[in-house]
């Protein structure tokens, strides 16, 4: 499968553009700040109805104008057409219609035409909180499995509901057991399926994101992943009514799988606090290439590649490394941005791989061969 065409209309800095892309590597070069990453963005909306980097939808239609679209044509193996189509008027509805029919959920759309980002921003699941390393874990699995998309769904819901109990007994000074205990049966049935999930996907995914780390970093470092749940201590009904004291007084639930977290790790040591930038960076790199593989044994065909400004912060030797695996054959298509289109050409030139490469600027493109 393959991005053949992309048209955008009012999409963020773009006026108007239209691409026709290689079916290999694409190399979008140019200056901050004239649409490179917005390229690689509005390519993310086809993939997964949304922004990778803004999920307010009408924040992303050009300044003064009422709308923008989204429009791309794909090749799959058999060489059939497969058309997408995003549409977003301010204050309406968001569209997205495959093959001219709209569908009716968003989530019916996910996982059709598999896609793996890699940007800047994905330092946050080094740097900030948990709940963005569940919700990456979550992100994947979803991809594949709409049963635990649907259980993560509910689990939210009764964990909001029981929440909102909590609060309801301390503003109203009473306490009703028989009430809690229904947002507790749900949770500890849905939270026990997404925990042993979780469980199965991390044991498959660990290996895979250890082995591109290794090749990456030229196997001079180890690294780990620990998943961190509580229900490991135990069954989570009984870990739920031993907090129910502990819950009253913070007004939510201190147990479940909404604490889940994963810990990354470097030669021992906790990532975050012991590793270099180009280490951090490489750790993240090798995160995302585990879960271009995973991906590819699950659904049986490449996914489409997005590589956004990821030469910054690594040394000559992980560049080439990286480079050297998305020009295997077990890659597809992939997008590339940089500022210097001598660092692309440096790069690619010898391996006398296929690729194209297009000057950006403000919104407008320029072919180079």
């Amino acid at each position: 499968m393959h991005l053949h065409k992309i048209t955008l209309h009012n999409f963020k800095c773009y006026t108007e553009a239209e691409f026709v892309f290689n079916k290999k590597i694409n190399c979008f070069v140019g200056n901050n700040g004239v649409g490179k990453t917005n390229l690689l963005d509005a390519i993310h909306y086809l993939s997964f109805c949304k922004s990778y980097f803004n999920p307010i939808d009408a924040q992303n239609v050009r300044h003064e104008a009422d709308f923008f679209t989204i429009h791309g044509n794909y090749f799959r193996q058999n060489d059939t057409v497969e058309q997408l189509q995003c549409i977003q008027k301010r204050n309406q509805r968001k569209k997205f219609l495959y093959n001219k029919k709209e569908y009716e959920r968003l989530a019916d759309h996910i996982g059709k035409f598999p896609l793996v980002m890699i940007s800047p921003s994905d330092r946050d699941l080094i740097n900030e909180g948990s709940e963005v390393r569940r919700r990456y874990i979550d992100s994947v699995i979803s991809q594949f499995d709409k049963l635990y998309l649907d259980d993560l769904i509910n689990y939210n819901k009764a964990l909001n509901q029981r929440n909102a109990l909590l609060k309801s007994f301390a503003e109203r000074r009473y306490y009703d057991q028989e009430s809690l205990e229904i947002w507790n049966d749900q949770m500890v049935t849905l939270g026990t399926t997404i925990f042993n999930r979780r469980k199965n996907f991390l044991e498959e995914f660990i290996p895979l994101f250890q082995h591109y780390f290794s090749f990456i970093s030229g196997g001079k470092e180890q690294v780990d992943m620990i998943y961190q749940s509580q229900l490991f201590a135990g069954f989570i009904g009984d870990l739920m009514k031993q907090a129910v004291d502990r819950d009253r007084a913070a007004l939510y639930s201190t147990v479940g799988t909404h604490k889940d977290d994963l810990e990354f790790i470097l030669d021992g040591y906790p990532l975050k606090r012991y590793g270099s930038q180009g280490q951090q960076k490489s750790y993240v790199i090798a995160i995302k290439l585990a879960q271009f593989e995973y991906t590819r044994k699950v659904n049986g065909f490449k996914p489409i590649l997005l590589l956004d400004d990821i030469f910054d912060k690594l040394d000559d030797y992980r560049v080439q490394q990286v480079i050297t695996l998305v020009s295997e054959n077990s890659f597809g298509q992939v997008f590339i941005t940089d500022t210097q289109e001598e660092n692309i050409r440096k790069i690619f030139d010898p391996l006398e791989i296929e690729h194209e490469i297009f000057r950006i600027n403000g919104g407008q493109s320029e072919f180079s061969t």
